[in-house]
């Protein structure tokens, strides 16, 4: 009986050691489990880089690598696109946070928007385009001769681009700018990234110019495009409080009657911004909307017929005269700035305003600020704007 009962004694030891061992690696093996989850779900310690105006994107620097984050600008609590940038001389991280991974510099890409062309010129990366869209309307001379020697892809319309003609450029990136409720799932197919340009839903000119940042980024011309915002974003402020001051602000109305309808910007857009800070009155400022107004003649007739400047834009083999506005017209010589002779037009057909100005708008207020203000901006040479002939 005391044999047996050693037996039971030792049995219930062993047991216990065995329930012990088995413990100890189950809590082992689950904490290795525990520590590759951790890893897989990493939180990355990234620093932020400070923004100033654009709301559209934010930026940050993590280890060995950038992260970029494109608002949705028609749901701002959600996020249009992430982007990992990684530098091409760079070993690829094991982990890198999700995101569209780009390795840059960008040195092939295609760039659908003659805006964004002007602006990789200003940077010194024309090189870096191997492809772009609209080549219809892109006035840049290299980009012109390049096309002629066929060393530039002519990838079509960039509403249905040529799939074709993209494949075979091979881009590492494709830079266009998004429309709501706009997929481009032949693009997505192609595996290439998209690079969601969203710079012209800024609804401020410094906001929209410090896009510049973002895109030096994507080519490798951070420090050059930090410097060249810092100058654009201290002319503007410049310009701006030259003319804060002034008690006589003139009122201002924008563009004309095509067919049936007078777009104008709304209260609450860029140029309605613009003019503001040009030292200017807006007979729409009290508008909300913050894109383009469609209004009948009558309309706008009825709160800008006292302006006392009309700036008009206009695309056409010849400048624009008071005459022709007359004979396109006849009722648009009932306005003030008419009788006035205070309008002001920029002819598209040879001045790049739609290229220039996004990034630019620093060059836009000066052209304003002397125009409304003359006295202040004494020898000021137009970019833009130049006074109607008659």
């Amino acid at each position: 009986m005391l044999l047996h009962g050693n037996n039971q004694e030792i049995n219930r030891k062993m047991k216990r050691f065995l329930f012990h061992t088995i413990a100890i690696i189950l809590t082992t093996w689950c904490m290795g489990c525990s520590h590759k989850s951790s890893s897989h779900n990493n939180t990355y310690v990234e620093e932020p880089i400070a923004i100033e105006y654009a709301q559209g994107f934010r930026m940050a620097v993590g280890n060995n690598y950038s992260r970029i984050d494109i608002v949705n600008p028609w749901d701002t609590t959600t996020l249009l696109r992430t982007y990992i940038l990684v530098d091409t001389d760079t070993p690829l991280p094991a982990q890198l946070p999700q995101g569209a991974v780009i390795r840059t510099p960008l040195r092939n890409s295609l760039v659908f928007s003659s805006v964004h062309c002007s602006l990789l010129a200003e940077l010194h990366c024309l090189d870096a385009i191997g492809g772009i869209c609209d080549s219809e309307y892109n006035y840049i001379e290299e980009l012109q001769a390049r096309m002629q020697a066929g060393t530039l892809v002519d990838a079509g319309n960039s509403t249905s681009p040529d799939i074709e003609q993209i494949i075979e450029l091979n881009p590492d990136a494709i830079l266009l700018s998004p429309f709501e409720n706009v997929r481009h799932e032949r693009l997505e197919k192609t595996g290439i990234p998209i690079i969601e340009c969203a710079d012209y839903m800024e609804n401020t000119p410094l906001g929209r110019a410090e896009w510049v940042r973002l895109i030096g980024r994507l080519y490798g011309k951070a420090e050059l495009a930090d410097s060249l915002f810092e100058s654009i974003k201290e002319s503007y402020i410049a310009t701006a409080q030259k003319v804060a001051s002034v008690q006589e602000k003139p009122l201002v109305i924008t563009e004309r009657r095509i067919g049936q309808v007078w777009y104008i910007p709304g209260g609450k857009s860029y140029i309605a911004q613009l003019l503001s800070d040009a030292g200017a009155e807006y007979p729409w400022s009290d508008n909300n909307n913050t894109g383009s107004l469609a209004l009948s003649f009558e309309n706008v007739l009825e709160r800008g017929q006292e302006a006392d400047f009309w700036l008009i834009k206009y695309h056409a083999a010849q400048d624009f005269t008071y005459n022709d506005l007359k004979q396109e017209y006849a009722p648009n010589s009932r306005f003030k700035a008419f009788e006035q002779r205070n309008i002001y037009g920029c002819n598209t057909q040879y001045l790049r305003y739609y290229e220039e100005t996004p990034f630019h708008p620093e060059r836009l207020l000066q052209d304003l600020g002397a125009i409304f203000h003359p006295t202040l901006f004494e020898g000021h040479i137009p970019y833009y704007y130049t006074p109607f002939d008659e």
